[in-house]
């Protein structure tokens, strides 16, 4: 009989409900960061002869997913070394930073800055066996057109969240929202939606490369949808199934 390799994977529910965004953190609306880290990793090792090494882990995710990647991945380390973040924000968002820090951390600051992937950034040693993949239209808004981009292209994401002001900015620590469609990604204000991803991904890429992270930046066309995530996860595949050490065929 032949035995094919396979890579295991599994899709974790980060909300409990449909229009739950915890953003996979901890805070007043559930203790997703934990749930995810604690209970579901351990579960899948214990009931499934899952490999317990961080370099056999990567985790991947789309617009709010897509954070969650980028966060747990620099949050642990230990627990993971892989990542796909596709079209996320540049840290656990639902509007403002003011209204992030009111409604999704309960008004702490620090619980906000031990979350905030830059902040853990700038905080953390050296990474030595992590490995990023950031994937994001290439359009400027959601269900838009966009312009074709090629892998690893560093700081060409078209039209798409230049910082600065433009239409479509989001100033992770100001007053301005990105300009969207009320409900795209769970956010609590109008206003708030996509556009930026692209110059976020850069901008985390930037920061994790300082931090001993390899990281590639990628670009699809079309707009914020799942078209656009289920391209992104497939071209990926083939990287992360090298990096979580996926066993080959005899």
């Amino acid at each position: 009989m032949e035995v094919r390799p396979h890579l295991p994977g599994m899709l974790a529910d980060s909300g409990g409900s449909f229009n739950n965004d915890t953003e996979c953190v901890n805070g007043p609306r559930g203790n997703a960061a934990d749930h995810l880290t604690k209970d579901i990793r351990p579960y899948v090792i214990s009931h499934f002869s899952a490999s317990a090494s961080a370099a056999d882990w990567g985790v991947v995710g789309f617009s709010m997913g897509g954070t969650c990647a980028v966060d747990l991945a620099v949050m642990h380390p230990e627990l993971f070394s892989s990542f796909e973040d596709i079209a996320g924000d540049e840290g656990p968002i639902v509007g403002t930073k003011q209204l992030t820090i009111k409604d999704l951390y309960g008004g702490s600051q620090a619980a906000w800055a031990k979350f905030d992937p830059m902040t853990v950034l700038a905080a953390h040693p050296r990474y030595t066996d992590t490995a990023g993949w950031f994937d994001n239209t290439t359009s400027g808004g959601p269900g838009g057109p966009g312009r074709s981009g090629g892998p690893n292209n560093r700081g060409h994401g078209g039209t798409v969240g230049r910082q600065g002001g433009h239409q479509g900015q989001h100033h992770h620590g100001g007053a301005m929202s990105r300009s969207g469609p009320m409900g795209f990604g769970g956010r609590d204000i109008p206003g708030d939606g996509m556009g930026g991803q692209a110059a976020d991904a850069q901008k985390l890429c930037a920061a994790a490369g300082k931090k001993g992270i390899s990281c590639t930046l990628h670009y699809q066309p079309g707009g914020h949808t799942w078209q656009l995530a289920a391209s992104a996860f497939s071209d990926a595949l083939p990287w992360l199934a090298t990096h979580v050490h996926t066993p080959t065929a005899a």
